[in-house]
Parts: C-alpha cells; structure tokens; sequence
C-alpha cells in the first residue's frame, strides 16, 4: 500500500478495524468511495434544494466524510454546524470546511445546541443505523434545535411497499445486519413519515431514488470517471475487501425490489414554542 494510501486509511474512523469486520460505509471509505448515501448524490442535492439551506443556519448530524457539508456550503448558508460523535471523521469534515463552519464532537441526540437555533437540520444515512429508542432521541433533537418554520430533512434508506410483510422485512434487515456489520433498521416511507409526525413535524415533501449504491452507473455517476477508477483499482489489490464489497453488492441486488432511498423534508410548525 502506497504511503498516501496508509495515511488515508489511517485519517478514516475505524482505521483499526479489519477489512472483514469494520462497516461497510467506512469500508467503501477506505476504498475510496465519497458518496456513501443510499440514494446518491443526485437525490442529496435534490434534499438540499427543497430545504432551502441558503442563507440558513444549519445545522448537520453525523456529517461522516463531509460530502454533503461540501454541497451545504456550495449554497451559502448563513451558518454552518456539524454534530458528529467520532473524532477522526470531525476532523475530516473541518478539513472539508476550511474554515467555513464548526463541527463539534457531539452525539446526534444530544449536540448541546440552544432550542430555536437552527433553520435547517440535515441528517442522511443514519438514523437507518439507530435503534428505535435512538431514532425518536435524533428526531426529538432535531425538533428541539428547530425554529419555527424550520425544516429537518432526512436521506435514508427505506422498505418498499408501506405494507410489506413483516417476515420479508426481517429478513431483509437481517441480510444488511450481516453484510454491512452495522444493524441497520430501515423504515418503510411511511413509518419514516410516521417518526417525524410524532415529534410534531409536518412532512411536506417525499422523494424516491433507487437503492443503487454499488451499481456502475451510480457510482460513476456520485464519484465521476477519475473516482470510480481509483474505486475500481482498490478492489482489485484488496482480496479481503473485494470480498465484503461484492456481499454487500449482492445483498442489495437480491433485496432491490424491497429497498429504495427516501428523502423527506419535514417541517416545524409556526405556532411551536423555539
């Protein structure tokens, strides 16, 4: 492995966990994928437009790598907060800001920020990773920092149809547990809606992208030629990682007609207390 190469994996969360075992978003990181979000880039930038970051202050949970802090910041908002729990991505994403923004070190349910102190709050990829509990704590927290009118967006991956059978859906969420190591529980799009309702948001807007996060045309398509080579060649001189990636390729192959990826936009009604 080339130096620049050592001391890339080395800056990434979980840089002392095995190829075999540490998760596999972290895992794609290490390999040189940058887009980690189960709906690409194409329906983030599509999540940020309808939650109008412009000019707002926001606020960002769990911003990982940073990607998406780079496309907030591209928009010009008024401010820009990151709530992210592990230090090694806090410092990949101030790196990313330059100076633009603050990232504190800071779990997600809990970011010591003052009530009423956001426009905007952005979370992607994440509360999929969360227990029941947790999802509610991250969602309440989210609806705590919000002003009124203010607008929580959420990028997730999601079950298809609303009534999918209970069985198929463990099924499904047992065969991600496996591949990605993390135990993941997607919600269907309506229980997605259903979580942010009852913490007294509004949903305004839903958008749907397929769940292709392996497919060549998605990845070209998030990572651009020059990244989907330097992906591709990682792949190939990594034996132990290869293996886990055509798992998890598999794995949402033979679940894509159950799986899809949410955007949802929520909003904080004008009569709420800050």
């Amino acid at each position: 492995m080339a130096d620049n190469e050592l001391n890339a994996r080395q800056s990434l969360p979980s840089s002392n966990r095995a190829d075999d075992s540490v998760p596999g978003h972290w895992l794609l990181a290490r390999l040189g994928k940058r887009v980690l979000r189960p709906g690409g880039v194409e329906l983030t930038r599509t999540m940020l437009a309808r939650a109008d970051v412009s000019g707002a202050d926001v606020l960002e949970l769990a911003p990982g790598l940073g990607r998406t802090a780079s496309e907030i910041i591209a928009r010009r908002p008024r401010s820009y907060v990151g709530a992210e729990s592990d230090p090694d991505a806090a410092k990949l994403v101030r790196r990313v800001l330059a100076g633009r923004g603050d990232v504190r070190v800071t779990d997600a349910a809990d970011t010591g920020l003052p009530d009423g102190s956001a426009d905007v709050v952005i979370g992607e990829a994440m509360l999929t990773m969360q227990g029941d509990a947790a999802k509610h704590a991250i969602v309440a927290e989210a609806a705590r920092v919000l002003r009124p009118r203010g607008r929580y967006a959420i990028h997730e991956l999601a079950l298809t149809p609303d009534d999918l059978d209970d069985e198929i859906s463990t099924d499904v969420r047992q065969s991600l547990a496996r591949a990605i190591k993390v135990n993941a529980r997607p919600l269907t799009v309506a229980e997605w809606s259903q979580l942010l309702s009852n913490h007294g948001l509004a949903v305004e807007h839903v958008a749907t992208a397929p769940m292709a996060l392996l497919q060549p045309r998605r990845v070209i398509a998030d990572e651009g030629l020059f990244g989907t080579l330097r992906f591709a060649k990682n792949l190939l001189v990594n034996r132990a990682a290869r293996k886990r990636v055509l798992l998890m390729r598999s794995t949402f192959r033979k679940h894509r007609e159950r799986m899809t990826a949410v955007a949802i936009i929520a909003s904080k009604p004008a009569g709420s207390s800050p």
